[in-house]
């Protein structure tokens, strides 16, 4: 799956607990943070990928942090640094093995290029593939993607907070404001005072 559904997942993952900005903003940084293993793209295009031999992306792209021992270190340093330590690191492991399961079930390349996690490793060379692995731009990726979004958008417009304002608060506010004006102010099931 692409990384912005993965972030979606992430969020939607993390919204409904009662977290901080800032843990949720570990919560959705877990979501993505096992693509970092991809940026040896960055180093085969720089370096020439050909040329050079190296080929870091397609050697270690759903190696190095797709494993549990990447989940592990991910729920630790989430519970170094959150709030509410507990809650946020089992929410990182969680949107960690979310992001395992999507890439199983929807990052097929083209032609017969499986994508397989290879959760045991360092400790085994053993890797997980599911054969009906659908492509990355097929149909239920978009599908996928367009659910989280939908929740993304309600959600913000119900809470009065949206993964923007994890980049800027300013720009959330504006988000949500735009959300409420188009479609009026939520109903909490508030009684007004008497």
């Amino acid at each position: 799956m692409n990384p912005v559904t993965h972030f979606l997942t992430g969020w939607v993952a993390g919204y409904p607990a009662d977290l901080s900005r800032r843990d949720r903003a570990l919560v959705c940084a877990a979501s993505v943070a096992p693509d970092l293993d991809g940026l040896g793209l960055v180093a085969d295009l720089i370096s020439g990928e050909t040329s050079a031999g190296y080929y870091w992306y397609t050697r270690f792209h759903h190696v190095l942090c797709h494993n549990i021992l990447f989940g592990v270190i991910l729920a630790v340093a989430a519970y170094a640094a959150a709030r509410r330590r507990w809650a946020t690191a089992l929410l990182c492991f969680f949107v960690f093995h979310l992001h395992l399961l999507g890439d199983l079930v929807g990052a097929k390349g083209p032609g017969d290029s499986f994508w397989t996690i290879p959760y045991l490793w360092p400790f085994s060379a053993r890797e997980w593939l599911w054969e009906g692995q659908w492509m990355l731009n097929a149909w239920p990726n978009v599908v996928i993607t367009a659910l989280l979004m939908a929740v993304t958008l309600f959600a913000a417009w119900r809470e009065g907070f949206s993964p923007v304002g994890l980049f800027s608060e300013r720009a959330d506010r504006a988000v949500v404001a735009a959300l409420r004006k188009r479609f009026g102010a939520p109903d909490k099931g508030e009684t007004p005072a008497q």
